[in-house]
């Protein structure tokens, strides 16, 4: 069963409506989901491959449309040659790195689910062919996770790499390989992965229990902009520098170790609810 935060679950309840019928614009291979960890800077929305045309998510009005070289703007855009989509009540889609001779200038007004905007291409802060797609939430100010709101089927559990421990001194810990520490305040950094090899994925949620109770929770859900900064939700709202920094992994937790004998559970959960979970005991002195 899925656990959602109870602000962005309320959120989710009124935005259903526009967003219930919304599909994938690609039926090609994800390669990056919302929340990737890339070099230290959450993904906000999903990376695709090459494979297939690019359509709208659902019904709308398009918003603002860019070729890479128009003229309005002398400025790079890290989205290259892109289009945005309003779904109302504040949701927009957003799809980027078009190929430009491929962008359809005839489409203007209403755009209907399924209508081919373009062609994927390398434009933008790209250097493969493939597009990105977005959902941003005007409203909330917050980048949501597509995956919450389009069906995203996934049979095989999560991966966890690896988990490690960094003290109050800055020194690391790899779980695999420690069976006593000190007593004191530890931060919990967990490299995991959804999907396969060949196309890793960002978990949905990190979990961590400390002796059977639950302490530390990391959801990919939304990632919000809080003056000027930009925040993901992990037992409250904190900034993603903080959470991203030690790429590959995620600071997953933040937590006190009391002397004695202790039980450190992560577990991982895909989209799809499929966990994978670690336990490791510990000797606290």
């Amino acid at each position: 069963m899925k656990h959602f935060p109870l602000f962005f679950l309320a959120a989710l309840l009124f935005i259903a409506p526009s967003l219930k019928s919304m599909d994938w614009p690609s039926s090609a291979l994800m390669l990056r989901n919302f929340g990737w960890n890339d070099s230290g800077l959450p993904h906000l929305g999903v990376s695709f491959d090459s494979g297939g045309s690019i359509a709208s998510a659902d019904h709308g009005e398009l918003l603002f449309r860019r070729r890479e070289g128009d003229a309005a703007s002398r400025l790079p855009s890290p989205l290259g040659s892109w289009a945005a989509v309003d779904h109302g009540d504040g949701i927009i889609s957003i799809y980027s790195r078009f190929e430009d001779r491929s962008f359809d200038d005839e489409i203007s007004g209403r755009v209907e689910k399924g209508r081919v905007l373009g062609e994927p291409g390398i434009s933008g802060w790209s250097s493969r062919p493939g597009f990105y797609f977005q959902l941003f939430d005007r409203k909330e100010r917050h980048w949501i996770n597509p995956s919450m709101i389009i069906s995203n089927p996934e049979t095989r559990p999560p991966q966890i790499l690896q988990v490690r421990l960094r003290d109050s001194q800055g020194r690391y810990f790899d779980l695999s390989q420690t069976r006593s520490v000190d007593q004191g305040r530890y931060v919990i950094f967990v490299d995991a992965i959804a999907g396969n090899a060949n196309a890793p994925l960002a978990p949905h949620r990190i979990i961590c229990t400390l002796n059977g109770s639950e302490a530390g929770v990391l959801n990919f859900e939304t990632y919000s902009a809080r003056n000027g900064s930009l925040v993901v939700y992990r037992n409250g709202l904190i900034p993603v520098r903080q959470v991203y920094a030690q790429a590959p992994a995620y600071e997953a937790a933040d937590l006190w170790f009391s002397r004695g004998q202790t039980v450190l559970e992560v577990i991982a959960q895909d989209i799809a609810g499929n966990t994978r979970s670690a336990v490791y005991r510990l000797v606290v002195e």
